[in-house]
């Protein structure tokens, strides 16, 4: 069955690439409603962006979506990639400003709190986008791919000079617990080299080390250092669910990312579901609900992210 939330829940503080302050409320939606977005400092009519890959956007380092009416919304990923781990399907995400709130710069401040909030359950089917032919795309040495699977799986490889993250890979099968267990406290990150850059093009406005893990050389600049060893590439996974969660539905298959990115990852997506041929929608079974992200409840969802 679909879920829902059991009740509002809201969050306030900084978007990350502007800087400018948000207060941001999720609240339960009904069946078939989706995830979508509302700017209440727009006018009403013109503010409503679906989460869906029609409304997806080529950005520099976030996902940005956007309506026919120019409104957009930046930096969904973690929040997605939230919505997705706990198995939300409707919820109506109300924000008075242009961005995601960053909060820690991971997803578990999200997850903790629309556990607490209690999901519900609805009555009606949830549907999944099985992968039923292997499709990838490609920007020089940087993949992003989707096979068939029997669950969600997941691979990342990432490879970076500064000998704090230098080359890391991962594999995860994402079912039941494993986005809250294994990737929802990774946050995001960046060499110290680049914070100057970003700044200088308007991006990073409101990054700190109390958001974000940076590095330099052999050394993590941020106080506390890392919560894993391999928290770099842990993260480029949360973010990687965030980016496919715009599919509008779970998808049933294999994701690998070498070096892969928002853009690329966004492209995939577009690629699959312009694509007939390899894919296909089907009622989500009972069994493969349980290899799905999601479904944990209360007590025992609690303890994997306190």
């Amino acid at each position: 069955m679909q879920l829902t939330l059991a009740r509002t829940v809201h969050f306030r503080g900084f978007g990350l690439h502007s800087g400018l302050p948000v207060r941001m409320q999720v609240a339960p939606a009904p069946v078939d409603h989706g995830i979508v977005f509302v700017r209440t400092d727009l006018p009403e009519g013109r503010n409503r962006i679906p989460a869906t890959i029609a409304h997806w956007v080529a950005a520099r380092l976030c996902t940005r979506l956007e309506n026919i009416d120019g409104a957009s919304v930046a930096t969904v990923e973690h929040l997605m990639a939230a919505l997705a781990g706990c198995g939300i399907h409707n919820a109506c995400i109300r924000l008075d400003g242009p961005e995601v709130p960053i909060l820690d710069g991971s997803a578990a401040p999200f997850l903790r709190s629309l556990i607490a909030a209690g999901l519900r359950e609805q009555r009606a089917p949830v549907h999944v986008i099985r992968i039923v032919r292997p499709i990838e795309v490609r920007d020089g040495d940087a993949v992003a791919r989707l096979e068939p699977a029997d669950g969600v799986l997941m691979s990342f490889e990432i490879d970076f000079p500064d000998a704090a993250i230098g080359h890391q890979r991962k594999t995860l099968d994402l079912a039941n617990g494993t986005v809250l267990r294994e990737l929802g406290d990774s946050r995001t990150f960046c060499r110290r080299a680049d914070v100057e850059a970003m700044q200088a093009a308007g991006l990073a406005l409101g990054g700190s080390y109390d958001n974000a893990v940076v590095v330099e050389g052999a050394e993590v600049l941020s106080p506390g250092g890392l919560r894993h060893i391999d928290e770099p590439v842990r993260h480029k996974m949360l973010d990687a669910l965030g980016d496919l969660a715009v599919a509008g539905a779970p998808i049933v298959g294999h994701y690998t990312g070498i070096r892969a990115g928002h853009a690329l990852t966004g492209r995939l997506l577009r690629a699959v579901l312009d694509d007939p041929s390899c894919f296909i929608r089907q009622p989500c079974t009972a069994e493969l609900w349980r290899r799905l992200p999601g479904g944990l409840r209360s007590a025992d969802a609690l303890a994997l992210t306190a």
